[in-house]
């Protein structure tokens, strides 16, 4: 299953200038916050979320949160994601792979997710 989302970074700006770590606390975890440098990097963190919850079919919600998605990186820096054991036992998930870009005012998100027939 894929799943790909596009923001546009300066919404996450806005979102970030009004709410500070609030903002950023409503999808991602204190260690993903972690790695946010800006809100390019929040703008593509969101993006994964989105793309996940989309290559699942689900969208957003009770059967994938936010917080059901974790981001980390690699020992080279790259992206990848884990999800929670409530996601991976109703969906049978096996693997994942995520990529992220930039490109002036976007950032996009490309997700694929394997699964047990």
């Amino acid at each position: 299953m894929i799943g790909i989302d596009l923001i546009k970074t300066s919404r996450m700006k806005r979102l970030m200038d009004r709410f500070d770590k609030k903002a950023l606390q409503k999808f991602l975890s204190e260690d993903e916050i972690l790695l946010v440098k800006n809100h390019k990097t929040a703008a593509g963190f969101w993006a994964v979320k989105e793309a996940v919850s989309k290559a699942l079919g689900t969208g957003i919600g009770s059967e994938c949160a936010f917080h059901d998605i974790s981001i980390s990186k690699t020992s080279k820096g790259a992206p990848k994601i884990e999800l929670s054991e409530k996601v991976i036992e109703s969906f049978n998930v096996t693997d994942t792979s995520v990529s992220i870009t930039h490109d002036g005012e976007y950032a996009i998100a490309v997700v694929a997710i394997e699964t047990k027939s």
